[in-house]
């Protein structure tokens, strides 16, 4: 007769339980040099239309940017930031 000092445990009770986490974003406004800030997705719309409103300027395609970048398209994030002055990548 084989007997257990210890009982089994699952094999899955020892992997580590997955923490959500946010993704950092880096925006960079390129109308002026050495402005750029680590913000989460939520706050890019905030971040580039304060940037704008500081030139008096308004633009639909903030939100335009913040979906594409959430939705991680890319090619449109780039080519929407290129229209608003703005960078966007992730951040490291």
């Amino acid at each position: 007769m084989i007997t257990i000092e210890k009982p089994l445990t699952p094999c899955w009770r020892h992997h580590r339980p997955t923490v959500p986490t946010t993704r950092i974003y880096r925006i960079t406004d390129r109308l002026h040099e050495g402005r750029t800030v680590d913000v989460p997705c939520h706050q890019i719309v905030t971040t580039v239309s304060g940037w704008l409103a500081e030139l008096g300027a308004h633009s639909p395609l903030v939100e335009d940017l913040a979906r594409a970048v959430y939705v991680g398209d890319w090619p449109a994030a780039y080519e929407i930031g290129e229209s608003l002055s703005v960078d966007v990548s992730v951040a490291a």
